[in-house]
């Protein structure tokens, strides 16, 4: 009898022991699986794309950061095509479906940026082609007519004058296009700024315009190093932005202002005017523009030719103003 109990006692000693085992066996395992876990949401979380992974019934197992940022995008996702593209949000993906066992994963990869520039390399091709075929008339008009103003009387002499202004805003979307497609370069002289004023009032006489417009230029007073010809477009393409916006004001004429101050080593450039405000949304991209008159070339090449001279440019709505601050 006594034997029996001694051989049960160790029998459950031996369960006892078994049960720990185990026990510690599993919570080994717990923590294996829940750092394989951990690990495979690092691998899904370092991916440069959305991940889901979709069960049969629909159901979503597993997603990352990225993904959860824009699950609205899986119901315009052609489940039964491997291969696509999605526009969602103003963005553009790149889908992939690949299947595991009854599982479906879905990898979206946001190429925005690359569709973009493909685009504009595209559109920069086509207006640079054009701009050569265009040029040699150009200047062939441009001569023919400052041979005219010669030759009319007074009576005439308006018309003419406004035949040349058009002919110079094409001459500028030319050279506003070859140089875009270039490439900028600037070839810097220390130039005084009373020089960059004056060129500036003689964009002001060759723009063709309607209304009222009052211009002040104040502050170019002292010198300062960079490329004369490239600020002066730089200058010239914020100057009719904003009589293109007055033009397109309600009001019968406007104010233009541009003020230079110099201060901790930067030159800053204060332009401001009365027309209409800004669209919303970026301002800077090439061959985009809410105008009435333009290509969409001019502030992108300006903001080029700014950060080719170690520049930047701060923008505010209201009220409206533009800084160009140069070293």
């Amino acid at each position: 009898m006594n034997e029996n109990i001694k051989s049960i006692e160790e029998g459950l000693k031996s369960l006892i022991e078994q049960t720990y085992l185990i026990e510690k066996e599993y919570k080994v395992l717990g923590e294996s699986y829940a750092n394989l876990q951990k690990f495979t949401q690092g691998i899904v979380e370092s991916l440069g794309a959305s991940l889901w992974a979709i069960s049969t019934s629909g159901e979503v197992m597993l997603s990352n950061d990225k993904a959860k940022q824009i699950m609205d995008i899986l119901p315009s996702i052609n489940m039964q095509k491997s291969t696509q593209e999605v526009e969602f949000d103003g963005r553009v993906y790149a889908i992939k479906i690949t299947h595991n066992m009854q599982n479906k994963i879905i990898l979206a990869t946001d190429i925005t940026d690359e569709k973009r520039s493909a685009r504009l390399v595209s559109m920069g091709a086509v207006a640079a082609h054009l701009s050569h075929e265009i040029r040699n008339p150009i200047g062939s008009i441009s001569l023919l007519t400052s041979t005219l103003l010669k030759r009319i009387d007074d009576r005439n002499r308006p018309l003419i004058e406004e035949i040349k202004k058009a002919i110079y805003r094409v001459e500028g979307i030319i050279k506003a296009t070859l140089l875009f497609t270039k490439g900028v370069q600037i070839s810097a002289n220390e130039f005084k700024l009373k020089d960059l004023e004056i060129m500036c009032g003689e964009a002001v006489a060759q723009y063709a315009f309607t209304k009222d417009i009052e211009f002040k230029f104040s502050g170019f007073d002292g010198v300062i190093c960079g490329d004369i010809n490239l600020l002066d477009l730089v200058f010239s393409n914020f100057i009719f932005n904003a009589i293109d916006a007055i033009e397109e004001s309600n009001d019968d004429g406007g104010v233009v202002s541009i003020e230079h101050k110099f201060k901790d080593g930067m030159h800053n450039f204060y332009i401001s005017d009365s027309g209409v405000q800004l669209p919303s949304g970026t301002i800077f991209e090439p061959f985009k523009t809410t105008k009435l008159k333009g290509n969409g070339l001019g502030l992108a090449l300006s903001l080029e030719i700014i950060n080719a001279h170690k520049g930047s440019v701060a923008v505010q709505n209201e009220p409206k103003l533009f800084t160009i601050s140069l070293p």
